[in-house]
């Protein structure tokens, strides 16, 4: 599977997870300019920024071990980005989906990762 493919892969499971667990799925890959969200999603009047992460193996670490300090700081801005345009939305989270494919397949939910 490509690099692509598995990371649209993770990202729906990652939708069926959050929906299966009550969150509403509000939008996926959301963009502004250079900058993406992987799942908008919202659960309890909170908005959730989704950051998703798929590893085919752990054989070079796990999922969530890639995320660095620059992603994060883009998903601070496109966030920041999303609620100006969307004012609606005062609670605000970041959580991560880490997602290993190796059979069974292993999702990991981090909820409010930071801030």
């Amino acid at each position: 599977m490509k690099n692509k493919d598995t990371g649209n892969f993770g990202e729906n499971l990652a939708a069926e997870y959050l929906i299966k667990n009550g969150f509403d799925i509000l939008t996926k890959n959301w963009r502004y300019k250079h900058l993406e969200i992987d799942i908008i999603a919202s659960k309890d009047q909170k908005l959730h920024i989704v950051e998703v992460k798929t590893r085919s193996t752990i054989a070079y670490g796990h999922p969530e071990q890639f995320i660095g300090k620059q992603k994060f700081q883009f998903l601070k801005n496109a966030a920041a980005m999303y609620q100006y345009q969307h004012a609606q939305w005062k609670n605000i989270q970041f959580d991560v989906i880490a997602i290993t494919l190796k059979q069974p397949i292993e999702i990991l939910f981090l909820e409010d990762v930071f801030f």
